[in-house]
C-alpha cells in the first residue's frame, strides 16, 4: 500500500508542479481548415520563414499541393529552393549536431507542433517575441521565457519593446481603443515598424498557424465529414434494431 501511495505521488507532482506555474494568457483563433487560400499563403510563410531551421518530416510537399488546390508544378517552381522533388518530405538540409550548438537544441520537427502545443499557443507565441538584450539572439518570448530561438518573422512584425517585470509580463491586462479598435494597454509596445501593419501580421501568424494545424492533422474535414455520415447510420439503424427488438420480445411481455 506504501509502495502505491508513492507511484500515485510521483505521478501527481509535474501536474501540480505546471499548475503551479504561471502562464501567459493565450489569445484564441478558430482554425479554418476548408479556406484554402489561407491554408496557401500558410504554407508559403512557412517554407519561407520556417523551413530553413525546422522540417516537417510527415508533410509531403504533393500532399500539401493536392490538399490546398495547388498545381504541383507551381509548388516545385515556387516552394521548394533546393534539389527537393515535389513529392519528398518537406525537410531541410540543416545538420542536427550544428544546430544543436547553435541553438541550444536542434529545432524541433513542426508537423505535430500545434496537437503537441494547440492553435492558441503556437498564434500567441509567434506575436510575442520582445527585445531582450541579454539573450543569445537578441530577443525574449512571453509564452516561451529564455527562448532559444529567433525572431524569424522580425521583418514583417517590427521590432517590440517590454517596459514590464517578468511577473507583469505574463499577468499584463490588454484592451481595446473603442474609437480605433486598436489594442491598447500591455507591457509591449511596437519601438520599429515592419513591413506589415498589426493587423497584416496578426492575419500571417493566422495563416501560418493554420496551415501547421493543417499538417497536424490533414483529415480533419474528412473525418469531421465521415462521423457525421457515421451518427446518421447509427440513428437509421436505431429505428430498425429498436422495432426488432421489440418484434422478437412481443411475445416474452
Amino acid at each position: 500500500m506504501k509502495k502505491f501511495f508513492i507511484a500515485i505521488m510521483m505521478v501527481l507532482m509535474p501536474v501540480a508542479a505546471n499548475a503551479a506555474g504561471a502562464k501567459a494568457p493565450l489569445d484564441h483563433i478558430e482554425i479554418d481548415h476548408a479556406n484554402k487560400e489561407s491554408l496557401q499563403r500558410g504554407m508559403q510563410t512557412f517554407v519561407n520563414y520556417c523551413l530553413g531551421c525546422h522540417s516537417a518530416e510527415y508533410q509531403r510537399f504533393e500532399r500539401a499541393a493536392v490538399d490546398l488546390g495547388m498545381p504541383n508544378e507551381l509548388v516545385q517552381e515556387n516552394l521548394i529552393f533546393g534539389d527537393q522533388k515535389v513529392g519528398e518530405q518537406m525537410t531541410n538540409a540543416m545538420p542536427k549536431a550544428e544546430a544543436a550548438v547553435w541553438f541550444g537544441t536542434a529545432p524541433p520537427d513542426l508537423t505535430l507542433e500545434s496537437r503537441l502545443r494547440g492553435e492558441d499557443w503556437l498564434y500567441t507565441y509567434l506575436r510575442s517575441f520582445y527585445e531582450d538584450k541579454s539573450r543569445p539572439w537578441g530577443v525574449n518570448n512571453v509564452v516561451f521565457p529564455d527562448v532559444g530561438m529567433p525572431n524569424v518573422l522580425e521583418g514583417l512584425q517590427g521590432v517590440q519593446k517590454n517596459h514590464c517585470t517578468q511577473e507583469e509580463l505574463i499577468h499584463q491586462k490588454k484592451e481595446i481603443d473603442p474609437l480605433t479598435g486598436l489594442q491598447i494597454g500591455g507591457c509591449l509596445t511596437l519601438a520599429e515598424k515592419g513591413t506589415q501593419s498589426a493587423e497584416e501580421f496578426d492575419k500571417t501568424v493566422y495563416d501560418l498557424v493554420n496551415f501547421m494545424s493543417y499538417m497536424g492533422n490533414p483529415v480533419l474535414l474528412e473525418s469531421r465529414s465521415l462521423g457525421t455520415k457515421v451518427l446518421i447510420f447509427l440513428a437509421i439503424f436505431f429505428v430498425f434494431a429498436f422495432a426488432l427488438k421489440k418484434e422478437y420480445w412481443k411475445d416474452v411481455h
